[in-house]
């Protein structure tokens, strides 16, 4: 019991700001170099514990970008990031809908430390 408190308070304890932005192309090809451009300099960033990018096996075109960062505050401050606001001008012409951006809670074992 008392090995499970103590990992109950540490799971409290570990800050972390999750992010998962989904993106429905128009143009397939042109968006997937633009969110590759963005995963591989956002991985640079302080703060930012990884980022991937996916896509859909069922809906092409899809991609789903799934974030975690050290922290809210350093996760807000990416999004008004001069990188941030450079793809999202990249995507202008290139999504057949506004993207699905979420926030989330609930670090995985892999984020205690």
């Amino acid at each position: 019991m008392e090995e499970q408190l103590s990992s109950d308070s540490q799971a409290h304890d570990v800050e972390l700001a999750i992010v998962t932005m989904r993106f429905d192309a128009a143009d397939a090809g042109a968006l997937l170099g633009v969110l590759s451009k963005y995963v591989v300099l956002t991985r640079m960033e302080p703060g930012c514990r990884n980022i991937d990018l996916c896509w859909s096996v069922t809906q092409p075109g899809r991609y789903l970008l799934i974030q975690k960062w050290d922290s809210p505050q350093v996760q807000r401050a990416h999004f008004d990031s001069p990188g941030m606001i450079e793809m999202a001008t990249a995507c202008t012409g290139l999504l057949s809908a506004p993207p699905d951006i979420d926030l989330w809670d609930g670090p995985s074992a892999h984020d205690l430390r």
